[in-house]
C-alpha cells in the first residue's frame, strides 16, 4: 500500500467524511425504530387505515405534533394509552418522533 503523505492525507479525509455519515445513519435508524413503537396503532411510518379512528401522524406538522404529545403526557388531553406512553418519552424522542412524521407524506 502506497504510504505516501498525500495518500494517507486522502484516506484520512475520507474517513472523517464516513463517520459523520455513519452517525447520521445510526441516530435515522433509531428515530425509525421509535417510530415503529407507534405502527400498532396508527399504521406504519404514521399512514393509518383509511376510515379506522386512529389518528394520522404521517403528515402531520411537527409543532401540533409536539404539543399533542406533551397534552398527553401532561392529561391536558383525554387519551386511552397516549397519556401513559407519552411519559417515557424524552423531550428528544418526541421531537424526533415529530420530525420523523412531518416528513412522511
Amino acid at each position: 500500500m502506497d504510504s505516501s503523505p498525500g495518500v494517507v492525507a486522502a484516506l484520512l479525509a475520507l474517513a472523517a467524511l464516513a463517520v459523520p455519515a455513519a452517525a447520521q445513519d445510526a441516530k435515522a435508524l433509531a428515530t425509525r425504530s421509535l417510530a415503529a413503537t407507534c405502527a400498532n396503532c396508527h399504521g406504519t411510518d404514521g399512514k393509518a387505515v383509511p376510515g379506522e379512528s386512529m389518528a394520522r401522524l404521517a403528515g402531520l406538522d411537527a409543532a401540533y405534533f409536539t404539543e399533542q404529545m406533551k397534552a398527553f403526557r401532561d392529561g391536558r388531553r383525554p387519551a386511552t394509552v397516549m397519556h401513559q406512553l407519552t411519559k417515557g418519552y424524552s423531550e428528544e424522542q418526541i421531537a424526533a418522533l415529530a420530525a420523523y412524521f412531518a416528513a412522511q407524506k
